[in-house]
């Protein structure tokens, strides 16, 4: 099921386009948080449960890289493929397709062999510990494996949400996360394999959701009639493939580079705050990635209306998008701040000590008082991401991480990891107002796109 964004009340539409994105990424981030979760509770003792658990948080900063790159040609392609269905180009927009999963079949191949030579040097290289670092490099090696998977779903759902249609991605997610939390039932509760059962569980869940995507955008593609052949790959579609991917993989990448960064000084504290960081970093993410969907929603939107040329209808969306993601960081807000100490408590076997909760209540309490802040950069992103304008995209991005990676290293000579935490709230403050000014300023209204 496709939907036309440029028609209708944008409000509703927005949020009825929206809200099968947030249903996406709460399970996307549920099964996330459930390997940490099982992995940590179904150890044979409750200092092995905090060991594994420190190894995957470990290692979850590097595999947010290829996420990075993933998720960079994603947004590229979504950005793409919603200006030419907004114009109703559909014979180009099935070459942009095509060019899109050609292309990125050769990274993901590309980054997968790169990976596989480098994941030992790269554990090494940010001081993991010694006695986390064979379950961490494990886990990391059987990530690298299933790139293509990553690769493949990602690109298939963002072309799915560039057509308006956000309710096959959830379902598709509802499948692999079920598949995902049962397998770490069965391989870590079951056969006691312990990091490895996680690891593999991902692998095999987003595996077989990454080929049912691909199967069903074939299909959807071809129910387009568009009178005539499109080509298979295209030199002029790649170029704009790359002009609207590349910031966004420099971003997203920049983003994940600076957090192996701080990785790196939580490192330094030992396992029992890497394990508290762990636990800390997947409750805020399941938030944020929250909030964030009705702008993953808005970003599509204002793509199609940039194609359809109604520019009138941005401004609207920006509202609507700006009311729904921070009525619901409100909420985060109150629930994080009352039932902290449960929620990182998920994370770690019954018997561990208090140290781990500690640490993750500490996070919790700097961070999510900060909440609408970050949503205000989220909205204001969308609409410059949405309109092709990549430079001050990048530029409110690298402004906000390059203050919280600074910070992070001054401030935990004084404070160790409570200077680290302070570093969030700080950087989110100076990326929103960046972003909010490049919006005013109306930038993303200027150079846009030939369709």
């Amino acid at each position: 099921m496709t939907t036309d964004l440029t028609e209708g009340k944008p409000a509703k539409k927005l949020f009825w386009f929206s809200l099968p994105l947030l249903l996406s990424v709460a399970f996307q981030q549920l099964y996330q948080m459930a390997d940490s979760m099982i992995v940590g509770r179904f150890a044979a003792t409750p200092a092995a449960g905090e060991l594994a658990l420190a190894a995957v948080g470990a290692s979850y900063p590097i595999t947010q890289l290829f996420v990075a790159v993933a998720t960079g040609v994603n947004i590229g392609t979504s950005v793409l493929v919603s200006q030419l269905f907004g114009a109703k180009r559909y014979l180009r927009m099935k070459t942009a397709i095509s060019t899109a999963l050609l292309t990125t079949t050769t990274i993901a191949l590309a980054l997968t062999l790169i990976g596989t030579l480098a994941t030992g040097g790269i554990m090494r290289a940010l001081q993991t510990p010694d006695n986390i670092f064979a379950d961490g490099a494990l886990y990391l090696r059987v990530y690298v494996f299933g790139l293509l998977f990553l690769f493949l779903y990602n690109v298939c759902t963002g072309i799915f949400n560039a057509m308006g249609d956000s309710r096959t991605p959830l379902i598709l997610l509802i499948i692999s996360s079920v598949v995902n939390v049962v397998l770490d039932l069965v391989f870590v509760a079951g056969f006691q394999w312990g990091v490895a059962g996680v690891a593999w569980a991902t692998f095999i869940a987003q595996g077989g959701a990454s080929l049912l995507a691909f199967a069903l955008l074939l299909r959807r593609v071809r129910s387009f009639d568009t009178g005539g052949h499109f080509l298979l790959f295209a030199p002029e579609m790649l170029r704009r493939l790359t002009n609207y991917a590349l910031p966004s993989i420099a971003q997203q990448s920049f983003v994940s580079v600076g957090n192996v960064i701080i990785q790196y000084y939580v490192n330094l504290c030992g396992a029992t705050v890497i394990a508290g960081f762990s636990a800390a970093t997947k409750v805020n993410m399941f938030a944020l990635t929250c909030c964030m969907s009705f702008a993953s929603g808005l970003s599509s939107y204002v793509a199609q209306n940039i194609g359809a040329r109604k520019l009138d209808r941005i401004g609207q969306g920006l509202k609507a998008g700006a009311a729904f993601a921070i009525s619901l960081s409100v909420v985060f807000t109150a629930v994080y701040l009352l039932f902290a100490d449960f929620l990182v408590g998920l994370f770690i076997p019954a018997g561990s000590g208090s140290g781990v909760i500690d640490v993750g209540r500490q996070y919790l309490f700097i961070v999510t008082p900060f909440y609408i802040i970050v949503c205000i950069k989220f909205v204001c992103d969308s609409v410059l991401r949405g309109a092709g304008a990549m430079r001050p995209f990048m530029v409110t991005t690298f402004s906000d991480l390059i203050i919280r990676v600074v910070l992070s290293i001054v401030l935990f000579q004084f404070w160790q990891e409570l200077g680290i935490w302070l570093s969030w709230p700080i950087g989110w403050f100076l990326g929103s107002a960046l972003s909010a000014w490049f919006y005013k300023r109306g930038v993303w209204k200027k150079n846009l796109p030939a369709l």
